[in-house]
Formats: structure tokens, sequence, C-alpha cells
């Protein structure tokens, strides 16, 4: 799934014409257009296309999509809690600068030494983590204001120092 990024989840119906509310990381207000495809996960990496019949931004988390042949809230009611994906292609134009979910991609620089490209971002209450492959390993990187020298998008790399010996612990 490799081409499609996991912005969100589908909380709640909204209304009885099978409006959903998606709860979405993109860090901004974000209305999709008529025509724009999400990607709903019904069955673990199966990822299934709706296209967007209407759209309005809540909030910078909430946004109100309605797809098209979804006319019933009972209709809609079976998308309560899925994934959602959109195309790696309009990722970069919908998620917002600043937000935490526009390093994905990005590769992690450690004292100047680069390790991997960022595969997913976990947002946690007090912690901010990116998950890496190192080595054929699972690494999980916690990312805080001490530890981000800079972000450099012109090369799409964030340079960090990381911690004595928090590597050792995955490869070891």
């Amino acid at each position: 799934m490799s081409e499609h990024i996991h912005i969100g989840k589908i909380a709640a119906t909204f209304g009885v014409k099978g409006e959903l509310i998606l709860l979405h990381v993109l860090g901004k207000k974000t209305t999709f257009k008529k025509g724009d495809v999400l990607f709903i996960e019904f069955t673990k990496n199966t990822p299934l296309p709706f296209f967007v019949e209407a759209s309005k931004a809540r909030t910078t988390e909430e946004s109100l999509v309605l797809f098209e042949n979804i006319t019933t809230k009972e209709e809609a009611h079976k998308f309560i809690g899925k994934k959602v994906w959109i195309p790696e292609t309009n990722f970069k134009k919908l998620a917002a600068k600043q937000s935490a979910i526009s390093l994905l991609g990005m590769m992690i620089v450690d004292n100047g030494k680069p390790l991997s490209v960022i595969e997913e971002i976990i947002e946690q209450p007090h912690q901010l983590l990116v998950k890496i492959t190192l080595q054929s390993k699972e690494v999980l990187i916690p990312l805080h204001e001490e530890t981000i020298i800079k972000t450099d998008k012109k090369n799409n790399q964030l340079h960090v120092i990381l911690p004595d010996g928090l590597l050792d612990v995955y490869l070891s």
C-alpha cells in the first residue's frame, strides 16, 4: 500500500443522507473535490476506492464526506471505524506543510548519517514516533524539539540527533 497514505478514519455518520465524519491528520481544514477518490480499508491491507460526491471542512482535523451511491445513514454506518487512505500523488497538496504527517517519505539523517525513509507517523498524546526500517528491522524513533536539528524540505531530509544507544536496542 505504499502508493497510498493513511490519513485517518471514519468516526461517525452525520445526518440522514449518508454523510460521514472523517477524522484526519492532514493538519489543515480539508475539503475534498467531487470525484476525488478516498480508499476505505474494510479488509486489512485491501483498501477499496470510493468517490467523493460532496465534502465540507469542519475543523483542521474533521471533514464531512458524502460518497457516490451512499445515500442513507444505514449504508454509511458500515464505514464507521474504518481507516481512510488517499493516493500518494494527492498527499502533498492536501497535507499542511507544518503537520507531522508531512514528514512521511523524508530521509532520517542522524548526525549527518542517512538512516532510512520515514514509513509511518505514529501520533501519541505526548509523543510523536516515526517508523523506519533499518537492517530489515522495524525501528521506532521518538521525535521532539531536542532531537530535531532541522527539516530540509528541499532535499526531503529530517536531520536529528538520536539518544545514544537508541538504535542499538533495535539492532542488537
